[in-house]
């Protein structure tokens, strides 16, 4: 019996990442919807729907006539100091969107799953595990942390999903933490890059691999996906000049203070994903093994440009 996933917010990194992977399995009916009038991803088949989430008829109609199993929301605003000064419109794209999608999902019995971060702890501690209790810094980790009670609010079928650092390659995505330091290294160009935020890079192509497999083994509660190294941003991007042969002596190491950015980060931050490596019996990437992936995606994509 195939069972239909509708995932939300599929023009983003993740929601592309999502969508490769699920349309490649059978046993599953895939609907993507974004804001955008088109998919982004034409790899797949499958359905596609333009919906703003913030919109509770649109999404209620979409949901009834489709009638998911499982709704994956990959949506979200992630500009984190955007989210300081933008209170009321990240809001509703952090969090009424998802209170949309959760009262949505109640018409048909849909198992919300629900893509949060790590950025709902303070960075004290860290790395941390799926018991450790929350205390956000910045108004992005605040409104990640409704938008989880949210859907821990609606009962019994959900499933959480928290990660931390994504980056990775898919068509028309905005620029994240490695595209940026490749492109940059690539020109030759100086950089600085904190010493002292301290985490999991986590390849998207890695993340929806676990989503995937948490949905495959019909699972529900509260798991941690990200990549199985803990380091700063400044060892990854010393690990990603070596592996793509740039010059390391042009990533400068900074202190978060010094950059002066309006949201506070957590620093000594992390994520143990020990539960879903168990329950799944799979392992997630070392920082080595993605930035692999990483280059020959990013390769790819420079040469697929290049020749347009």
């Amino acid at each position: 019996m195939y069972k239909r996933i509708l995932i939300v917010g599929a023009n983003g990194l993740v929601g592309q990442k999502l969508t490769e992977i699920f349309s490649r399995d059978r046993a599953f009916d895939l609907l993507i919807s974004a804001r955008q009038s088109e998919a982004y991803n034409k790899a797949a088949s499958f359905g596609y729907v333009q919906l703003d989430a913030t919109n509770l008829a649109a999404v209620k109609e979409l949901v009834w006539n489709f009638a998911p199993d499982f709704i994956i929301n990959a949506a979200a605003y992630t500009d984190v100091d955007g989210c300081e000064r933008e209170k009321e419109l990240s809001w509703r794209a952090n969090v009424s969107a998802v209170e949309n999608l959760v009262a949505a999902s109640r018409l048909v019995g849909a198992r919300v799953v629900h893509i949060s971060t790590d950025y709902v702890f303070d960075g004290k501690a860290g790395p941390y595990d799926e018991t450790a209790t929350p205390n956000p810094l910045s108004y992005y980790g605040k409104e990640k942390l409704a938008s989880e009670n949210a859907v821990r609010a609606s009962g019994e079928n959900w499933l959480i999903v928290r990660t931390m650092v994504v980056f990775g390659v898919a068509p028309k995505v905005k620029k994240n933490f490695a595209i940026w330091l490749a492109q940059e290294l690539q020109q030759g160009r100086r950089v600085n890059v904190v010493s002292d935020q301290i985490g999991n890079a986590t390849l998207a192509d890695d993340l929806a691999r676990g989503i995937y497999e948490l949905v495959r083994h019909n699972k529900r509660g509260l798991y941690h996906v990200a990549g199985a190294d803990i380091l700063s941003r400044y060892e990854f991007a010393q690990k990603l000049a070596d592996a793509f042969g740039f010059d390391k002596s042009l990533v400068n190491p900074i202190k978060t203070a010094d950059l002066n950015q309006l949201a506070p980060r957590p620093l000594r931050s992390g994520l143990i994903t020990l539960k879903a490596q168990a329950e799944l019996g799979i392992t997630f990437l070392s920082s080595d093994e993605a930035i692999a992936i990483f280059k020959r995606q990013f390769l790819e994509s420079a040469s697929a440009q290049s020749r347009q």
